[in-house]
């Protein structure tokens, strides 16, 4: 028995009435819709010009085997659904949103463009929904003077076009009309209706295709849209076991706010719960795939507090504020399992157990130790690591005991070596008293960061050295480099620092000493930055921002105030 009931074409218009009647709908557990503007803008042009865009697989689906939800941006069905789409969403998602104005992003086709002769990809442009360009776009007033119509129109295919070319024509008189009249018809004729007449390639599954199959084509789909991941595959399989990962997915981001914040990918959460529950650490896609409804079950909640831990630590001690300052995203899942495993620490315990997560965190990106065969890594380190936090007489991991940096590696640290510069940025922040905004002088946090624009920035200006010949590669090293605020980033602009140095000096009770050295930026008398010493600055952070790496890999505290008694002058 043949699993295709129809393999016939449909019109685009119809595919989309049936998006927005709810006949047609999505598997709850799809990924959500993630294209950018563009490439709908391109989908649109492919489509103008009657070009192939892929086919739709879809599926009958009277078993009603998954839960299911509507596109994005569609109303919610009122009446129960007739289709499944198995592949097409993103396109036939873009292709809603656009055709019928909903969504982040409106488009628009400049006909007066068309009109004198532009090319079709030439004449379609787009706004987020939020500009107030919008709204005035919306009076027909100001469609009809610039010629200018919302593709919106033409979910309606040519009728739409019709009405919208008739309210436009009746701005104008006599001959004027008359002459717009013929334009929009020719339009009509060489854009409209291929557009109105656009089908897409559809094979529709029999209602009588088994779940099991279902969930087959679902781990093959990799067509021009987004590649399923392997949370969307386990959730699919274990919805009829009744555990529904996109719920418990969404209960975690909601209970720890964190999650949501560093926007964790759930993959991380399951790679966490395969080195935690398997007899061996390992989470190679394989052995998350092959984990089982119980595994799932027994683990998820330890993983997910585990994990809210984790995010803390490297939030509170370590400073990564942001997502983006996350050396290596991989790291969260040993982290995780290990920290479920060990169980959770009581009474002095718990700042012990803490200091040695904070230790691994530092060694590991300093070492790179996740920067090739992550997975390996992963299994090594969960397998050390939960005896090490377990009891701290234990060995730790091996490359938090061998642990080695040579400073003159940073050097060579650019935003490009993106693990060893976010690294070193967040150290530098978590060495200081606390950091503190060179404008308002307030301990920096992820508001802070935000609202006043601040970034990393040059500490000697890009122009300045381009100007006396510095290499590139030190101009943009990690040791010029500073999270500076939009403003005081425009004071110094391209000016030398002894230059805006000095002006910072002389504002009223400026704290210089305080907010430079929460920086590890070198303020002293001897400090290159008063002489425009770039080479002297260079060593002097060297040799600020080596010792804070060399305090943050030691373990014991008076192992580290040996460290500290030995730290350069700043």
């Amino acid at each position: 028995m043949t699993i295709y009931e129809d393999t016939n074409s449909k019109p685009l218009l119809d595919l989309l009435d049936r998006i927005h009647s709810g006949d047609m709908v999505l598997p709850d557990f799809q990924r959500d819709f993630v294209w950018e503007p563009s490439a709908t803008q391109a989908l649109i042009v492919s489509i103008a010009n009657n070009y192939p865009a892929g086919s739709v697989l879809r599926v009958r689906d009277r078993q009603r085997a998954f839960s299911s939800r509507e596109f994005e941006g569609a109303p919610q069905p009122t009446t129960e659904h007739t289709f499944l789409v198995l592949d097409g969403q993103q396109r036939l998602t873009s292709l809603y949103q656009a055709f019928y104005g909903v969504g982040d992003h409106r488009y628009y086709l400049n006909i007066r463009a068309l009109v004198d002769g532009a090319d079709f990809e030439d004449a379609i442009d787009y706004l987020r929904h939020s500009k107030g360009a919008v709204a005035k776009r919306e009076s027909i007033e100001l469609q009809a003077e610039q010629l200018l119509m919302p593709l919106s129109v033409l979910h309606k295919g040519s009728t739409g076009f019709s009405k919208w070319a008739s309210q436009v024509a009746r701005t104008r008189q006599g001959a004027e009309r008359d002459q717009l009249e013929d334009q929009l018809d020719e339009l009509q004729a060489q854009w409209i209706n291929r557009i109105d007449q656009y089908v897409f390639p559809v094979v529709t599954l029999s209602a009588e295709t088994e779940p099991a199959a279902l969930c087959t084509i679902f781990e093959t789909l990799n067509r021009t849209g987004v590649k399923l991941s392997v949370f969307e595959l386990l959730t699919a399989r274990f919805w009829s076991q009744d555990l529904k990962l996109r719920e418990l997915w969404e209960q975690a981001r909601s209970e720890h706010p964190l999650i949501a914040h560093f926007d964790v990918d759930p993959y991380y959460v399951l790679m966490a719960i395969a080195l935690a529950g398997g007899k061996t650490p390992s989470c190679k896609r394989g052995d998350v795939l092959n984990l089982t409804a119980s595994t799932l079950t027994q683990w998820w909640q330890p993983v997910i507090e585990a994990l809210a831990l984790s995010l803390t630590i490297l939030y509170d001690d370590c400073w990564v504020l942001e997502a983006r300052w996350l050396p290596f995203n991989t790291m969260l899942s040993p982290m995780a399992a290990a920290l479920a495993a060990a169980g959770a620490s009581k009474g002095v315990a718990i700042g012990a157990q803490r200091e040695q997560i904070k230790r691994w965190f530092w060694c590991s990106a300093f070492s790179q130790a996740y920067e090739k065969s992550p997975n390996t890594q992963s299994g090594r380190d969960v397998t050390e690591l939960i005896p090490w936090l377990s009891d701290s007489a234990a060995p730790a991991p091996e490359h938090v005991r061998s642990f080695h940096f040579n400073p003159e590696q940073l050097r060579d640290v650019g935003p490009r070596q993106r693990s060893l510069y976010r690294a070193t940025i967040c150290l530098i922040l978590a060495s200081g008293e606390r950091p503190l905004d060179f404008h308002s002088r307030a301990v920096l946090n992820e508001q802070l960061l935000a609202s006043s624009g601040i970034d990393d920035h040059h500490i000697f200006p890009a122009k300045y050295l381009d100007d006396r010949g510095i290499d590139s590669r030190l101009r943009d090293c990690v040791l010029n480099r500073c999270l500076i605020d939009r403003e005081t980033n425009q004071r110094i602009s391209c000016r030398a620092p002894s230059s805006y140095m000095a002006e910072l000096r002389d504002e009223l009770a400026f704290p210089m000493e305080t907010v430079l050295s929460s920086h590890l930026i070198p303020h002293g008398a001897e400090s290159g930055l008063w002489i425009d010493d770039f080479e002297r600055f260079l060593e002097q952070r060297q040799e600020l921002v080596g010792a804070a790496i060399a305090l943050a890999a030691v373990a014991s505290p008076s192992a580290r105030a040996s460290h500290e008694k030995a730290a350069p002058v700043r």
